[in-house]
């Protein structure tokens, strides 16, 4: 297992995942030449079986989603769904960002969904786990045909990235804005470039992401900025700045989220700081326990994205009173979106563009 960083990759290894069957062990020459290498990405098409998954977390804040992709080039160490790549028996940490899945028939999945007598149109978050605008989507296109059936059935999406490729959309995102059917969250954690390049070296700068709220919001579409997460003793000090520069831009909310270090991503972001910040990875995680009841990570709803203790407090109000300041709302995303709107696949239509 390489424990240099990689050009261009926030995992530092390829570590196995927790349901690893066939564990690999290479001879040192062999584990010296791989560990020299480049990881290279690898697109691969994943026929979905179904493609709305639901949840009934009472910390999150939205029902039912649609992910286009499994796992993501972005590459952030920090990725809560890193996990889900252990379920293909692939690495969470290297393989993740460079083993990519895309879903050819999310499109066609969607529309059967609607059609099932039962349906009750509920806003659909794009995005949830993995990035829906990562590299993969400017040849695959499937996040964009999604959005061409949200906008002409009629249906309420929110969306979540990192990824200035949404500037693409803006055509089909105007329109379902106009109608009270859409949102979109872009994540900013950080405006430092250079911490940027090594927490989430495939993501756009700082400065694009902002260029991107600006023009989304010009475009009258709601967006709202996400700092997630607030790592202890690496940005944390970037709160005041991070949100006086969303705010700028055009945002209209602010949300952050604590770090999250579930399964195996707990070990990937120890590895990722021993690696980049070993002056002060014993303090970092000092702080991360301090907000997780000792322990690295407190799944509990209502603690895992917030954590508690003073120190967690600390954050809690620092981002509070600076979205006060700045006039950034603390309402979800998704709030005050048309579920009225909806047009069934199939359904004979007046013809009434209202």
């Amino acid at each position: 297992m390489s424990q240099r960083p990689h050009k261009g990759r926030g995992a530092v290894s390829d570590r196995e995942g927790r349901f690893a069957t066939r564990p690999v062990e290479f001879d040192p020459e062999e584990a010296a030449r791989r560990a020299g290498e480049a990881p290279q990405t690898v697109l691969k098409a994943m026929q979905a079986g179904s493609i709305i998954s639901h949840n009934n977390s009472p910390d999150v804040p939205f029902d039912h989603s649609i992910n286009p992709y499994q796992g993501c080039e972005h590459g952030c160490i920090y990725c809560y769904a890193r996990p889900s790549h252990s379920y293909l028996d692939l690495s969470p940490g290297l393989d993740f960002e460079t083993r990519i899945f895309y879903k050819p028939n999310a499109a066609s999945r969607l529309l059967e969904a609607w059609e099932k007598p039962g349906y009750e149109c509920q806003p659909i978050t794009i995005g949830a786990n993995t990035d829906p605008y990562q590299p993969a989507e400017k040849t695959t296109q499937v996040t964009r045909s999604l959005l061409e059936l949200f906008e002409k059935h009629r249906h309420p999406v929110n969306l979540i990235t990192k990824g200035t490729l949404i500037e693409r959309d803006i055509d089909l995102l105007a329109t379902l804005a106009s109608r009270r059917l859409c949102s979109v969250a872009i994540s900013v954690p950080t405006l430092d470039a250079g911490l940027k390049r090594i927490m989430e070296p495939r993501v756009p700068s700082a400065e694009a992401r902002l260029k991107t709220i600006r023009r989304l919001s010009e475009s009258g579409i709601p967006t709202s900025a996400l700092m997630a997460p607030l790592i202890p003793a690496i940005n944390d000090a970037e709160i005041e700045s991070v949100l006086e520069a969303v705010a700028d831009a055009g945002a209209s909310h602010a949300h952050y989220i604590f770090l999250r270090l579930p399964h195996e991503v707990a070990g990937l972001f120890a590895e990722w700081l021993e690696a980049h910040f070993s002056d002060r990875a014993a303090h970092v995680m000092s702080l991360v326990r301090q907000a997780s009841g000792g322990r690295d990570y407190d799944n509990r709803f209502g603690v895992r994205q917030r954590g508690r203790g003073a120190y967690a407090d600390m954050l809690g109000k620092r981002f509070k009173v600076a979205c006060q300041r700045l006039g950034l709302a603390p309402e979800r995303y998704h709030r005050g979106l048309d579920c009225t709107r909806f047009r069934k696949p199939g359904q004979q239509q007046l013809g009434l563009d209202l």
